[in-house]
């Protein structure tokens, strides 16, 4: 059997539907971000980055550059192994501390990424506890559907953002059974901010526990960073907190907040913590100084929101759709896969703009979008120059433009 046939089967048809992933080789300079060079078909061609989640630039800021390189001198590069066998570096341990500081809370986890948080928390709560609910927003993140089907746990889904069906849902269930409520704070791909606070006073009514997902919110909400639950000052109600470090922290690496005994709980029982080697020391090292810098200065996150708003303005003054949130993500919608993958492609020929599609699976079809994501580092110019491109490729595409 010619086994490469049954892959080539579904990529074409991945590609007649307009969903096939290009990835754009890019290469990222130090001290110059948004600024990047594009290397395709043997040349190499400057570009500018409007999609990262690296959200303040801090994986450039010379405090966490400084503290990596420091402690990859001090310590090598790698970790050893996992740290049950290799140990745990002194590094991680700080790290933890800096985490649960952070929000509140007594401990804090370490994991390789926030997929592997997500889905090995969630994972390792449904299995162990006897009779555990998980009770998912609708719209929750890949790595939380994939860690509650792992569970085997039973799942209830309840509308995106909606405190009355979750109600409704939680008072059908024994009070008796361990009910956990799993949502995020920020939505990606929408960029909508869950409705907090009566999400937990659902949860406290019916004793159920809280899981949230602060990933696209940590550092870039609250006055230290700390996330929605920060600015709302909810965080000492939730169960759990999970985040990412390479997100607004600019680094890499994921996590999990909570009491002492969830930690020690997770630290004992998940499998994708005991059998995966840990974080290199210089990357607990620069996360530790993203964090610290993030805790005491506001001057990235103020400056951020300007931008966002900024862009915001352009795009209604010609009249490009992009869907209204409160939060840094701007999802400008384009509707038609094809669409979306050829405005993705002139924009980086043309006007060396880099955009990348946002396709299906990642959200719905008929909702494909530009995710824009403003930054500290792009200038007034920057905005302005994207905003031309974006009209002149609506005429030539003849899209619809947003009603006045």
């Amino acid at each position: 059997m010619d086994h490469d046939s049954l892959f080539q089967a579904q990529l074409q048809q991945l590609k007649r539907d307009g969903n096939y992933r290009v990835f754009a080789e890019l290469e990222r300079h130090c001290g110059a971000f948004p600024r990047a060079t594009r290397h395709a078909d043997g040349a190499a061609e400057p570009v500018t980055i409007w999609c990262s989640n690296d959200y303040l630039g801090m994986g450039q800021h010379p405090a966490v550059t400084r503290a990596t390189i420091e402690a990859v001198e001090a310590h090598g590069v790698g970790a050893g192994g996992t740290r049950n066998i290799s140990g745990t570096s002194h590094l991680h341990a700080a790290l933890e501390a800096e985490l649960a500081d952070l929000h509140g809370k007594a401990s804090a986890l370490l994991f390789t990424s926030g997929y592997v948080a997500n889905w090995t928390a969630l994972s390792t709560l449904g299995a162990r506890l006897p009779g555990a609910v998980i009770l998912s927003d609708e719209k929750n993140h890949a790595s939380m559907i994939e860690g509650i089907r792992h569970s085997r746990a039973e799942r209830i889904i309840w509308r995106h953002n909606d405190p009355a069906d979750l109600d409704r849902k939680l008072a059908a269930i024994d009070p008796a059974r361990p009910r956990i409520v799993a949502f995020e704070s920020v939505y990606s791909m929408d960029g909508d901010i869950c409705p907090m606070r009566e999400i937990i006073e659902v949860a406290e009514r019916h004793g159920a526990m809280t899981y949230l997902d602060e990933v696209h919110a940590v550092g870039m909400y609250g006055p230290r960073g700390g996330g929605v639950s920060e600015r709302e000052g909810l965080a000492d109600r939730i169960t759990l907190i999970q985040g990412t470090l390479g997100k607004a922290f600019g680094v890499v690496g994921g996590y999990v907040a909570g009491s002492a005994a969830l930690c020690d709980f997770i630290r004992s029982f998940a499998s994708g913590f005991i059998f995966t080697t840990a974080l290199p020391p210089a990357i607990a090292s620069a996360a530790i100084a993203s964090i610290r810098h993030l805790k005491t200065s506001d001057m990235e996150r103020a400056r951020q929101r300007r931008q966002v708003a900024r862009l915001r303005a352009r795009l209604d003054a010609h009249g490009i759709p992009h869907m209204a949130n409160d939060s840094h993500i701007i999802p400008v919608m384009i509707g038609d896969p094809v669409k979306c993958r050829q405005i993705s492609d002139i924009l980086m020929k043309d006007w060396g703009i880099y955009v990348q599609p946002i396709n299906y699976p990642t959200v719905p079809k008929g909702t494909e979008r530009l995710r824009i994501t403003p930054s500290p580092m792009h200038s007034d110019a920057d905005i302005d120059r994207l905003a031309e491109a974006l009209a002149s490729l609506w005429r030539r595409c003849a899209l619809a433009h947003a009603v006045a």
